[in-house]
Protein backbone atom coordinates (compact mmCIF):
# COMPACT_ATOMS: atom_id res chain seq x y z
CA UNK A 1 0.00 0.00 0.00
CA UNK A 2 1.29 3.93 -0.61
CA UNK A 3 0.15 7.37 0.70
CA UNK A 4 1.19 10.47 1.49
CA UNK A 5 3.20 12.05 4.41
CA UNK A 6 2.54 15.37 5.46
CA UNK A 7 5.32 17.01 2.78
CA UNK A 8 3.70 15.76 0.31
CA UNK A 9 5.54 12.89 -0.42
CA UNK A 10 4.74 8.92 -1.53
CA UNK A 11 5.17 6.74 1.29
CA UNK A 12 4.72 2.87 0.59
CA UNK A 13 4.50 0.07 2.76
CA UNK A 14 4.32 -3.45 2.01
CA UNK A 15 0.99 -4.95 1.76
CA UNK A 16 -0.10 -7.48 4.60
CA UNK A 17 -0.84 -11.00 3.09
CA UNK A 18 -0.48 -12.89 6.06
CA UNK A 19 0.56 -16.84 6.16
CA UNK A 20 -1.81 -18.10 3.35
CA UNK A 21 -1.02 -14.91 1.10
CA UNK A 22 2.74 -15.62 1.35
CA UNK A 23 2.05 -19.56 1.19
CA UNK A 24 0.02 -19.03 -2.11
CA UNK A 25 1.83 -16.10 -3.75
CA UNK A 26 4.12 -18.25 -5.78
CA UNK A 27 1.18 -20.31 -6.81
CA UNK A 28 -0.22 -17.01 -8.11
CA UNK A 29 3.05 -16.24 -9.78
CA UNK A 30 3.73 -19.03 -11.78
CA UNK A 31 -0.54 -19.67 -12.79
CA UNK A 32 0.53 -18.79 -16.36
CA UNK A 33 3.24 -21.47 -16.87
CA UNK A 34 1.46 -24.23 -14.75
CA UNK A 35 -1.91 -23.60 -16.92
CA UNK A 36 0.68 -23.77 -20.04
CA UNK A 37 2.50 -27.02 -19.07
CA UNK A 38 -0.41 -29.41 -19.71
CA UNK A 39 -1.15 -27.67 -22.44
CA UNK A 40 -0.23 -30.04 -26.24
CA UNK A 41 2.86 -27.84 -27.58
CA UNK A 42 2.90 -25.89 -30.78
CA UNK A 43 6.36 -24.87 -30.97
CA UNK A 44 7.92 -27.07 -34.22
CA UNK A 45 10.57 -29.63 -32.88
CA UNK A 46 13.37 -28.42 -35.40
CA UNK A 47 15.46 -29.79 -36.52
CA UNK A 48 14.39 -33.24 -35.07
CA UNK A 49 11.03 -32.69 -37.24
CA UNK A 50 11.29 -31.53 -40.59
CA UNK A 51 8.69 -28.02 -40.77
CA UNK A 52 5.75 -28.70 -43.45
CA UNK A 53 5.99 -26.86 -46.52
CA UNK A 54 3.69 -25.54 -49.25
CA UNK A 55 3.18 -27.09 -52.08
CA UNK A 56 4.55 -24.14 -54.14
CA UNK A 57 7.52 -23.76 -52.06
CA UNK A 58 10.54 -22.65 -53.54
CA UNK A 59 13.67 -24.31 -52.38
CA UNK A 60 17.00 -26.06 -53.53
CA UNK A 61 17.18 -26.21 -57.68
CA UNK A 62 16.57 -29.07 -59.88
CA UNK A 63 17.82 -30.01 -63.15
CA UNK A 64 15.34 -33.04 -64.62
CA UNK A 65 15.73 -35.65 -67.19
CA UNK A 66 13.00 -37.08 -69.76
CA UNK A 67 12.10 -40.70 -69.03
CA UNK A 68 14.76 -42.41 -71.00
CA UNK A 69 17.65 -40.67 -69.23
CA UNK A 70 18.32 -37.49 -71.45
CA UNK A 71 18.79 -34.49 -69.45
CA UNK A 72 15.98 -31.73 -70.22
CA UNK A 73 18.22 -28.51 -70.27
CA UNK A 74 19.37 -27.60 -74.20
CA UNK A 75 21.83 -24.84 -72.82
CA UNK A 76 19.50 -21.90 -73.93
CA UNK A 77 20.90 -19.78 -71.03
CA UNK A 78 17.20 -18.11 -70.38
CA UNK A 79 17.39 -19.00 -66.64
CA UNK A 80 20.29 -16.80 -66.46
CA UNK A 81 19.37 -14.12 -67.92
CA UNK A 82 16.14 -14.01 -66.23
CA UNK A 83 17.99 -14.09 -63.07
CA UNK A 84 17.78 -10.77 -61.20
CA UNK A 85 20.60 -11.51 -58.80
CA UNK A 86 22.98 -12.81 -61.59
CA UNK A 87 23.18 -15.93 -59.64
CA UNK A 88 22.83 -18.46 -62.79
CA UNK A 89 25.83 -19.29 -64.94
CA UNK A 90 25.22 -21.51 -68.05
CA UNK A 91 27.80 -22.66 -70.55
CA UNK A 92 26.00 -24.43 -73.70
CA UNK A 93 27.95 -27.30 -75.47
CA UNK A 94 27.56 -28.92 -79.02
CA UNK A 95 24.93 -33.11 -78.53
CA UNK A 96 27.05 -35.13 -81.41
CA UNK A 97 26.36 -38.19 -82.19
CA UNK A 98 28.37 -40.02 -80.01
CA UNK A 99 27.62 -37.86 -77.18
CA UNK A 100 24.06 -36.77 -76.98
CA UNK A 101 23.15 -35.11 -73.63
CA UNK A 102 19.71 -34.06 -74.61
CA UNK A 103 17.39 -33.67 -77.10
CA UNK A 104 18.30 -31.34 -79.97
CA UNK A 105 21.85 -29.71 -80.62
CA UNK A 106 22.91 -28.27 -77.68
CA UNK A 107 22.83 -29.27 -74.25
CA UNK A 108 24.14 -27.45 -70.54
CA UNK A 109 27.69 -28.54 -70.81
CA UNK A 110 28.40 -26.10 -67.69
CA UNK A 111 25.63 -25.71 -64.69
CA UNK A 112 26.34 -23.35 -62.15
CA UNK A 113 23.57 -21.39 -59.29
CA UNK A 114 25.29 -19.15 -56.39
CA UNK A 115 23.04 -19.82 -54.16
CA UNK A 116 25.07 -16.74 -51.85
CA UNK A 117 23.44 -14.48 -54.69
CA UNK A 118 19.90 -16.38 -55.16
CA UNK A 119 16.93 -14.31 -53.90
CA UNK A 120 14.53 -17.60 -54.55
CA UNK A 121 12.42 -15.56 -56.52
CA UNK A 122 11.48 -18.24 -59.16
CA UNK A 123 11.74 -16.57 -62.50
CA UNK A 124 14.25 -18.84 -63.75
CA UNK A 125 11.46 -21.18 -63.56
CA UNK A 126 9.53 -19.23 -65.68
CA UNK A 127 11.67 -18.65 -68.35
CA UNK A 128 12.93 -22.20 -68.67
CA UNK A 129 11.19 -23.67 -72.18
CA UNK A 130 11.47 -27.15 -71.40
CA UNK A 131 10.57 -27.31 -67.95
CA UNK A 132 14.51 -28.36 -67.07
CA UNK A 133 14.59 -26.22 -64.12
CA UNK A 134 12.31 -26.29 -61.11
CA UNK A 135 12.71 -25.75 -57.00
CA UNK A 136 11.90 -28.37 -54.71
CA UNK A 137 11.44 -28.25 -51.35
CA UNK A 138 14.88 -28.13 -49.79
CA UNK A 139 15.98 -25.28 -47.64
CA UNK A 140 18.84 -26.52 -45.97
CA UNK A 141 22.04 -24.72 -48.06
CA UNK A 142 23.56 -23.61 -44.94
CA UNK A 143 27.51 -24.27 -44.90
CA UNK A 144 31.01 -23.66 -43.81
CA UNK A 145 32.28 -21.75 -46.64
CA UNK A 146 31.39 -19.89 -49.61
CA UNK A 147 33.13 -21.75 -52.16
CA UNK A 148 30.65 -24.62 -51.22
CA UNK A 149 27.31 -22.79 -51.96
CA UNK A 150 28.25 -22.84 -55.21
CA UNK A 151 26.43 -25.70 -56.69
CA UNK A 152 27.78 -27.28 -59.95
CA UNK A 153 25.74 -29.31 -62.66
CA UNK A 154 25.87 -32.54 -60.40
CA UNK A 155 24.79 -31.84 -57.35
CA UNK A 156 21.60 -30.01 -59.29
CA UNK A 157 20.96 -32.47 -61.96
CA UNK A 158 18.14 -34.83 -60.98
CA UNK A 159 18.99 -38.54 -59.93
CA UNK A 160 18.45 -41.40 -61.92
CA UNK A 161 15.04 -43.24 -61.47
CA UNK A 162 14.79 -46.76 -62.02
CA UNK A 163 14.55 -47.45 -65.58
CA UNK A 164 16.35 -44.57 -66.76
CA UNK A 165 19.63 -45.01 -69.01
CA UNK A 166 22.55 -42.97 -68.39
CA UNK A 167 23.54 -40.27 -71.08
CA UNK A 168 25.30 -39.97 -73.48
CA UNK A 169 22.74 -42.17 -75.67
CA UNK A 170 20.87 -41.31 -79.19
CA UNK A 171 17.63 -40.57 -79.08
CA UNK A 172 14.54 -42.42 -79.34
CA UNK A 173 14.18 -43.33 -83.14
CA UNK A 174 11.91 -40.96 -85.43
CA UNK A 175 11.09 -38.70 -82.39
CA UNK A 176 12.08 -35.31 -82.25
CA UNK A 177 12.93 -32.50 -79.54
CA UNK A 178 8.94 -31.67 -79.52
CA UNK A 179 8.21 -35.14 -79.37
CA UNK A 180 10.35 -35.40 -76.22
CA UNK A 181 8.67 -32.14 -74.60
CA UNK A 182 5.33 -33.52 -75.73
CA UNK A 183 5.92 -36.44 -73.18
CA UNK A 184 5.63 -38.97 -76.38
CA UNK A 185 9.03 -40.75 -74.53
CA UNK A 186 8.02 -42.93 -71.71
CA UNK A 187 11.65 -45.14 -71.28
CA UNK A 188 14.31 -46.21 -73.12
CA UNK A 189 14.15 -48.53 -76.00
CA UNK A 190 15.83 -51.60 -77.11
CA UNK A 191 18.10 -49.20 -79.47
CA UNK A 192 19.24 -47.18 -77.41
CA UNK A 193 20.39 -49.87 -74.64
CA UNK A 194 21.84 -51.96 -76.88
CA UNK A 195 24.39 -48.89 -78.48
CA UNK A 196 24.93 -47.71 -74.37
CA UNK A 197 26.28 -52.00 -74.38
CA UNK A 198 28.86 -51.58 -77.16
CA UNK A 199 30.02 -48.55 -75.62
CA UNK A 200 29.85 -49.02 -72.03
CA UNK A 201 29.49 -52.50 -71.11
CA UNK A 202 29.82 -51.06 -67.54
CA UNK A 203 27.61 -48.82 -67.08
CA UNK A 204 25.24 -49.91 -64.13
CA UNK A 205 21.89 -48.07 -65.34
CA UNK A 206 22.18 -50.70 -68.23
CA UNK A 207 20.16 -54.05 -66.29
CA UNK A 208 17.18 -51.75 -64.83
CA UNK A 209 16.57 -49.87 -68.21
CA UNK A 210 16.99 -53.21 -70.20
CA UNK A 211 14.07 -54.32 -68.20
CA UNK A 212 12.40 -50.89 -68.64
CA UNK A 213 12.82 -51.32 -72.65
CA UNK A 214 11.16 -54.89 -72.68
CA UNK A 215 8.46 -53.14 -70.71
CA UNK A 216 7.68 -50.03 -72.78
CA UNK A 217 8.06 -52.78 -76.45
CA UNK A 218 5.30 -54.88 -74.36
CA UNK A 219 3.17 -51.82 -73.73
CA UNK A 220 3.35 -50.47 -77.24
CA UNK A 221 2.43 -54.01 -78.63
CA UNK A 222 -0.32 -54.17 -76.81
CA UNK A 223 -2.23 -50.73 -77.79
CA UNK A 224 -0.97 -51.24 -81.25
CA UNK A 225 -4.36 -53.06 -82.04
CA UNK A 226 -6.50 -50.18 -80.10
CA UNK A 227 -4.70 -47.64 -82.33
CA UNK A 228 -5.59 -49.91 -85.57
CA UNK A 229 -9.28 -50.30 -84.56
CA UNK A 230 -9.82 -46.79 -84.00
CA UNK A 231 -8.72 -46.08 -87.34
CA UNK A 232 -10.91 -47.98 -88.63
CA UNK A 233 -13.55 -46.52 -87.03
CA UNK A 234 -12.66 -43.64 -87.80
CA UNK A 235 -12.38 -44.54 -91.35
CA UNK A 236 -15.81 -45.77 -91.34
Amino acid sequence: MSDKNKNNEMRYEQDPKGFFGNLFAPVAGFGVTFTSFFRPYVTEQYPFEGPYVQPRFHGRHQLNRYADGLEKCIGCELCAWACPADAILVEAGNNTPEEQFAPGERYGRVYQINYLRCIFCGLCIEACPTRALTMGHDFELADYHRRDLIFEKDQILAPMKEGMLAAPHPMVDGLTDGDYYRGAVTGPTKEQVEWVRERRPDDPTLEAATKAAEKNEMALASSEPVKNEEARKNDA
